[in-house]
């Protein structure tokens, strides 16, 4: 296999589902600072960016993930042959790849007002100490989703170069989202993952994972009602949070089979719908 589809391999590329859902919170956060009323250049500009630092700081993310877990992944049937667990790519080599995606991250990050880009600088311990959760803690999830949602913040401050409450309110919803989503993957690997003694909210919650579904998509979905309020949404992001409702309760709640990993890659693949879902419910009651 020629280095370059070894590179691809290492940071998930071909599975865009990752750097999506860490983009999304970036674009909700972006869109609700923004007035759309004004010139939309710099809004277009900045969505791109986003979803260019989005990719870069994924891959670099799956590739230190790679590298800290690569004892554990060889004995997880899903991820026994990723590069690094299989000796295809180096431990060495691994940190230089991600050198450089954080580097070109970097350039990306310079474009955005000072606020952001120290909030940025700030965030990067928990990128990088997240892998290291599933060993002490049964609140990986927990971390990923302060990890994975902070874009939302500098969405906001790439716009208004201040915090204020309405996005640390849709930025807690948020985390209860990444909870939820989170342990539906999980449940792939609940098997192997108890075997090598690793811990997940999948483990802790497995004889009740629809209630602890239920309580996480309800604070998510209360959240997106109190930021329609707050920044006085029209109505059309409430026609818009009645297909999110659906989505979360209808389909990924209602379907959700927790022995089946086919099943729960599908539900847990279905939030990107979801992250576009809200954006464009977002863009349009702003309007």
């Amino acid at each position: 296999m020629s280095q370059i589809n070894l590179f691809i391999d290492l940071t998930r590329l071909k599975k865009p589902i990752g750097y999506m859902l860490l983009f999304w919170p970036c674009a909700w956060g972006l869109t609700l600072s923004y007035d759309l009323s004004k010139e939309k250049i710099t809004y277009i500009i900045y969505f791109i960016l986003f979803l260019c630092g989005a990719i870069l700081m994924r891959s670099a993310g799956c590739i230190v993930n790679d590298i800290v877990d690569r004892k554990f992944d060889k004995k997880v049937y899903r991820t026994k042959n990723r590069p690094i667990a299989s000796g295809k790519i180096s431990v060495s080599q691994g940190f230089f790849y991600a050198g450089i995606l954080c580097l070109i991250a970097l350039c990306v990050l310079v474009n955005f007002n000072n606020l952001t880009i120290i909030l940025a600088l700030g965030s990067m311990p928990l990128a990088f100490t997240y892998p290291l959760m599933k060993r002490f803690t049964y609140w990986p999830q927990f971390f990923l989703g302060i990890t994975f949602n902070y874009g939302l913040i500098l969405g906001w401050t790439s716009i208004t170069n201040e915090i204020s409450i309405a996005p640390i309110i849709f930025y807690i919803g948020a985390i209860f989202w990444t909870l939820g989503y989170d342990t539906i993957y999980g449940f792939q690997d609940i098997k192997d993952d108890e075997i090598i003694g690793l811990k997940s909210t999948s483990i802790k919650f497995k004889k009740s994972p629809y209630l602890f579904l239920c309580i996480s998509y309800t604070v998510f979905f209360l959240s997106l009602l109190t930021i329609g309020y707050l920044m006085e949404l029209n109505n059309i992001f409430y026609i818009f949070l009645i297909l999110v409702f659906f989505q979360i309760f209808f389909f990924q709640i209602n379907k959700f089979k927790i022995d089946d990993p086919i099943n729960c890659l599908k539900i847990f693949k279905s939030n990107n719908h979801l992250g576009f879902i809200v954006t464009i419910g977002l863009i349009l009651g702003k309007i």
